[in-house]
C-alpha cells in the first residue's frame, strides 16, 4: 500500500525555524520527484517547493525563495523542507506530494503528482 506521510508541524513565532520530513512506502520511489505545497484556510492549495528524483534540481515558489530549502533524504523515499524566518503568512497545512512530472514547468504543478500525505499543520503566530 502506497503511503505519503508528514511530519514535523508545529507552532512558532515570526522569525523562528521548522523542518517538514516526509516519508513515502510502498513501493520504489527511485525515479520520483518529491514537493511541498499548501493550503491557508479559505484559499486555494498552492505549490512551496520541489526536488528532484535525485535530488540535484530544485524548485521554489517566490514566496519561500531564500528562506525555505527542500532537499531529498539519504534514500529515495524520503525529503524534508527547512523553513526559516518563518512569517504569519506561512500559516497553512503542508502537504507532501510525490510523481513525475513531464516537464520543468510540471514540477510547481499539482498535476504533476499522484501521491498525496494528509498533511501536517505549520501556524506561525505574530
Amino acid at each position: 500500500q502506497v503511503q505519503v506521510e508528514e511530519s514535523g508541524g508545529g507552532l512558532v513565532q515570526a522569525g523562528e525555524s521548522l523542518r517538514l520530513s516526509c516519508a513515502a512506502s510502498g513501493r520504489s520511489w527511485s525515479s520520483y520527484a518529491m514537493a511541498w505545497f499548501r493550503q491557508a484556510p479559505g484559499k486555494e492549495r498552492e505549490f512551496v517547493a520541489a526536488v528532484n528524483w535525485n535530488g540535484e534540481n530544485t524548485y521554489y515558489a517566490e514566496s519561500v525563495k531564500g528562506r525555505f530549502t527542500v532537499s531529498r533524504g539519504g534514500t529515495m523515499n524520503t525529503a524534508s523542507l527547512q523553513m526559516n524566518a518563518l512569517k504569519p503568512e506561512d500559516t497553512a497545512v503542508y502537504v507532501c506530494a510525490a510523481g513525475r512530472p513531464w516537464s520543468e514547468a510540471d514540477y510547481s504543478t499539482q498535476p504533476g503528482y499522484n501521491y498525496w500525505g494528509q498533511g501536517t499543520q505549520v501556524t506561525v503566530t505574530s
